[in-house]
């Protein structure tokens, strides 16, 4: 029997690179997927090969970081669905560069995208999770979030807010019998990363696949039990230590 046979998975940023590879493979295991991003021609691409292979897909062009947008999506949830099993915030935005370059609006840009969207998300599925007394969010953070690189702050500064911010829903939603833990991948060859040039790129990588894969383990866990962190990286990325 598949693992999420019937249950209702919400995945952000599922257009390509980690949440493309969550879609997938969640899609193999029997989810019917609601899936959002910003870029409707990526979005509707993978939706119509997910559909292709007999799952049931929605697909809505979002931007988690407006309000308006996120409750649009949830709503559409409600209306197809009429339920919300697992969340996984996986959008997110990189930039960065020495602090004193950094602007404002690549500031913003990250920091909505990575954390705005995922307290958006959360709050929009908790409200309904709630009411059923079960349910798992899982926030997409980084190794960034515990060790980060120079030239990082938008990203790190996000990604830590993403760490903090599942410790505090898992707070609030556990006596609802609501689960959130957070996933820390290291690097991950997505497509940005592959011909981005970067010396940071040339480093040990690992697949997406990989990272939906211990994605699938923590949320198809047992209702009374929260994997609450995990970090996955390559066995020769430096970690501790990093540079």
């Amino acid at each position: 029997m598949t693992k999420l046979a019937g249950q209702v998975v919400a995945i952000t940023g599922a257009n390509q690179g980690i949440g493309k590879a969550l879609a997938t493979l969640f899609a193999a295991e029997g989810a019917r997927l609601a899936l959002c991003a910003r870029n409707p021609d990526k979005l509707g691409a993978v939706a119509a090969e997910l559909r292709a292979t007999g799952a049931e897909v929605l697909a809505r062009p979002t931007d988690v970081s407006v309000e308006e947008d996120v409750d649009a999506f949830f709503d559409e949830i409600d209306a197809q669905f009429g339920q919300i099993d697992i969340l996984v915030n996986n959008a997110g935005a990189f930039d960065g560069g020495p602090l004193d370059e950094v602007t404002l609006e690549a500031w913003n840009r990250v920091v909505g995208s990575c954390l705005t969207g995922t307290f958006l998300c959360s709050r929009a599925a908790f409200r309904r999770m709630k009411l059923r007394r079960k349910g798992r969010i899982l926030n997409i953070g980084s190794i960034s979030a515990q060790r980060p690189r120079a030239g990082s702050a938008p990203y790190s500064a996000a990604k830590f807010g993403v760490w903090g911010l599942t410790q505090a829903i898992a707070l609030d939603a556990r006596p609802f019998g609501v689960v959130c833990s957070c996933l820390h991948p290291g690097n991950v060859m997505v497509e940005r990363r592959q011909e981005s040039g970067q010396e940071s790129d040339d480093e040990p990588m690992m697949s997406a696949e990989t990272i939906a894969r211990a994605a699938l383990a923590m949320v198809t866990l047992p209702d009374d039990v929260n994997f609450l962190e995990a970090i996955v990286l390559p066995r020769d990325q430096a970690y501790l230590g990093r540079g």
